[in-house]
C-alpha cells in the first residue's frame, strides 16, 4: 500500500483529499497545525504539528512515496487582500515550503504535488471584468496583485528548481477559487461564495446584506470535487505544470449572489461598500490541461453552490440555536 503525505489537511481542500485518497486504497498521513473543524479527516495517521518547525517536516516525510502540499498561510480578499497580514503570509508559507522541499527530498519522496493559485497571473491582465487573460504562459513578467501571490509563484520556481537538480518528480497546479462543503464560512478568512452563502442564509426574505465594491468584479469557482479529481490526474500524469485547475464558467459577486438567493428561496437587497477586492476579473482558462490531461472541470455552478449553500445553512441554523439556548440559560 503506497505511503502518502497530505500537508494542511486540517484545512478545506487537505480535508477533502484524505478522503478521497483513503478511498482510493493509499496508506494516508495526514499533518497540520489544527485539527479540522468540521469533520476529521480519516487517515491513518494525523501529525499535530506546525510544518514551519523543521523536527515535524522530518517526522512528517518519514517513509512516503507521494507528498501533497496544500499547508499555506492563507484566505478571503479580507485577509489577503488588506496588506496586514502580509510578512507572515510570506515567512509562514515559504518557510513550510522550504522545509517540505528539502526534507522531503532527503527523506526520499519520489513526488511532490505543489497547490499554486491563480493569483500568481499579473494584475494588468486582470483589469477588464470580461476579459480577463489567465492563461499559464501569462505569468510572466511577473506582478502578481498580493504578497500572497508573490509567494506562490516563488514556490513554483522553488519546487522546479529541486525537479531540476535534485530529480525529485513535481506536479503544480494552479487553483481557481475552489469552494464546497466543510470549509471556512466565518471570521474573516472565508472566501467569496461562502461568505456569500452565510449572509443569506443569516438574512430574512427581503432583508440587505453587504457586497464589497460594485459587484460587477468577475470570477470562476470550481466545486471541490472536480478540484480533486483534477489533482489526481495531475499527479498520475507525465505532466509537471504549471496548469490551471478552475472552472471556465465566469460570473459578478452580483450574479453570484443572486444564484445563491435562488437556491435559498429569498429575495435580499445588495448593498455595496468599500472593501477589499483583489482583481478586476479572474477565470481559468483550460485550454492547457484538455490538452495535457485530456480532461477539463465540466460541472456546472449551480451544482456545488446548491450543495454549499445547504451546508453553510445548516451551520448556521445550529449557531443560531445555540445562542438562543444560552440567551435562555
Amino acid at each position: 500500500m503506497k505511503k502518502v503525505l497530505v500537508c494542511g489537511a486540517g484545512g478545506f481542500i487537505g480535508g477533502h483529499l484524505v478522503k478521497r485518497l483513503k478511498e482510493e486504497g493509499f496508506w494516508v498521513r495526514a499533518v497540520d497545525i489544527k485539527n479540522h473543524e468540521y469533520a476529521a479527516p480519516p487517515a491513518d495517521q494525523f501529525i499535530l504539528g506546525d510544518l514551519r518547525n523543521p523536527e515535524v517536516a522530518k517526522q512528517a516525510v518519514e517513509g512516503i512515496e507521494d507528498m501533497y502540499q496544500l499547508a499555506a498561510d492563507m484566505g478571503g480578499a479580507g485577509y489577503i487582500f488588506t496588506g496586514d497580514h502580509d510578512a507572515a503570509v510570506m515567512h509562514n508559507s515559504a518557510s513550510i515550503n522550504l522545509n517540505m522541499l528539502d526534507f522531503g527530498a532527503k527523506a526520499g519522496v519520489k513526488r511532490f504535488f505543489y497547490s499554486s493559485s491563480a493569483c500568481i497571473y499579473p494584475a494588468h491582465n486582470q483589469t477588464d471584468p470580461d476579459n480577463p487573460k489567465c492563461s499559464e504562459d501569462s505569468a510572466y513578467p511577473a506582478a502578481p496583485d498580493s504578497e500572497y501571490g508573490w509567494e506562490k509563484l516563488f514556490s513554483e520556481r522553488l519546487y522546479l528548481a529541486y525537479m531540476r537538480n535534485l530529480g525529485v518528480q513535481v506536479r503544480i497546479a494552479r487553483f481557481h477559487n475552489i469552494f464546497g462543503p466543510l470549509g471556512t464560512w466565518q471570521g474573516g478568512r472565508e472566501k467569496a461564495p461562502a461568505a456569500l452563502c452565510r449572509k443569506i442564509a443569516e438574512t430574512p426574505d427581503g432583508g440587505e446584506i453587504e457586497i464589497w465594491g460594485d459587484g460587477i468584479q468577475t470570477r470562476s469557482f470550481l466545486y471541490v470535487d472536480e478540484c480533486l479529481e483534477g489533482v489526481r490526474r495531475l499527479l498520475e500524469s507525465d505532466f509537471t505544470g504549471p496548469v490551471n485547475i478552475g472552472s471556465e464558467e465566469m460570473v459578478s459577486i452580483n450574479q453570484l449572489a443572486g444564484m445563491i438567493m435562488e437556491i435559498a428561496g429569498k429575495k435580499v437587497n445588495l448593498r455595496h461598500i468599500p472593501g477589499p477586492l483583489g482583481v478586476r476579473g479572474r477565470n481559468s482558462d483550460n485550454k492547457m490541461i484538455r490538452e495535457r490531461l485530456g480532461w477539463a472541470p465540466s460541472r456546472p455552478l449551480l451544482e456545488g453552490l446548491e450543495k454549499t449553500y445547504t451546508w453553510i445553512a445548516e451551520q448556521v441554523a445550529e449557531q443560531v440555536a445555540e445562542h438562543a439556548a444560552v440567551a435562555s440559560r
